[in-house]
């Protein structure tokens, strides 16, 4: 059976999805297809501190559908900026992980993974595969993916 590894970009699947849809993506429904593609050894999901009951709930259903949420603080600058991504630390595990999976599933449309995705593909055997809104989606992303997947309305709430 093939072995899967699947990256979210919560707060880039979250604002693409309303962005794009003006709807929720639903983690349910992902995790059952993939389930249903192969074994899901990890699934992730990254996201910024909760602030409130809301986002408790959300991470609280994350993690019993089966995904680890790693959070780290949403930190607002004293220039009224703000930075509260995962990067680095996406690029971290899944550089780790793809060497001893069949495939990883990256759901974001950054254009900063592109680089990742190249690495990935040229260090392993593993299949890079990306899942994110097909119009907000870089290019030179979905140009080192492997495969692409649009989130549509199966994946939707």
């Amino acid at each position: 059976m093939t072995t899967l590894a699947v990256f979210v970009d919560v707060q880039n699947i979250y604002y693409t999805c309303k962005q794009g849809f003006g709807r929720s993506f639903n983690y349910r429904a992902l995790y059952k297809h993939l389930s249903a593609q192969g074994c899901i050894s990890h699934a992730i999901a990254y996201a910024i501190a909760p602030a409130d009951d809301g986002q408790v709930k959300f991470q609280d259903a994350l993690k019993h559908i089966g995904f680890t949420v790693k959070t780290k603080p949403y930190i607002q600058r004293s220039d009224g900026s703000a930075k509260g991504d995962w990067d680095v630390g996406i690029t971290i595990d899944m550089l780790e992980i793809a060497p001893t999976v069949d495939e990883v599933i990256l759901l974001s449309g950054d254009g900063d993974f592109d680089l990742l995705l190249k690495k990935i593909n040229q260090t392993t055997t593993c299949y890079t595969h990306v899942l994110s809104v097909e119009r907000l989606t870089a290019k030179s992303l979905t140009d080192q993916a492997q495969h692409f997947t649009a989130i549509d309305a199966s994946l939707l709430i």
